[in-house]
């Protein structure tokens, strides 16, 4: 059943908005995680050590962390799998372009897959930098993230990468959690206006809160 389910659309989508929801519920945490910097070093650094010992001592040292990163990378392959094979399907489907142009799609929706793409790449990027610190700027330090991140923004190019990533990322949402709504029989001809104006602000919140860090390094707040 579980493979009708899959090899069908409704599941695609199914899948689709299941681990975007996933995902979503993460950034919110991670976003809010991130603005403690605003409150020093002590305090962000604190943080993050508190992350590695969640659940201590029913669960080791780093346990948590790691099955919420398990987590987040089976919803991310499930989601762009689906989203892939959904786009090849819809290809299949018209191979001919439509004689008239029907420029009705907002400007997100026709960006979603490039956006998608985009995100992939910094995912790679962002965990290359300031995870494992392979691709860091700086001099990478295990346990100071706080210097980390301060070092990384210190950078202009980083600063590019990580705003043009979050402008995408506020782009990805502000579509992606409407047609997610609408998916999981949330939507409705009542509720439309309600969803995407929480659409708006969802997106409008996560990108300014990701952005308000590096332009806190850039402008000397954190330092």
């Amino acid at each position: 059943m579980a493979r009708t389910m899959w090899d069908s659309s409704v599941g695609k989508k199914t899948v689709m908005a299941v681990s975007g929801v996933i995902m979503l519920l993460y950034l919110v945490a991670h976003m809010i995680g991130n603005l403690k910097i605003y409150f020093g070093a002590g305090e962000f650094n604190h943080y993050a050590h508190w992350l590695r010992t969640v659940g201590e001592p029913f669960m080791h040292y780093e346990w948590t962390l790691w099955l919420i990163r398990i987590v987040l990378v089976v919803a991310v392959v499930a989601h762009a799998t689906s989203a892939y094979q959904l786009s090849r399907r819809d290809i299949k489907a018209r191979p001919s372009k439509y004689v008239h142009s029907r420029p009705r799609a907002s400007y997100a929706t026709r960006t979603m897959r490039w956006g998608g793409i985009i995100l992939g790449l910094f995912i790679v990027w962002h965990v290359l930098d300031l995870t494992t610190g392979t691709v860091h700027p700086g001099h990478f330090q295990n346990g100071h993230p706080y210097q980390n991140v301060v070092g990384d923004f210190s950078h202009w190019y980083s600063n590019i990468i990580y705003i043009v990533a979050m402008l995408a990322l506020g782009l990805h949402i502000r579509h992606g959690f409407w047609s997610a709504a609408q998916t999981l029989g949330v939507g409705s001809r009542a509720r439309d206006r309600a969803l995407k104006a929480v659409a708006n602000v969802l997106a409008l919140l996560l990108t300014a809160g990701f952005i308000a860090v590096p332009v806190g390094v850039m402008t000397g707040v954190v330092s």
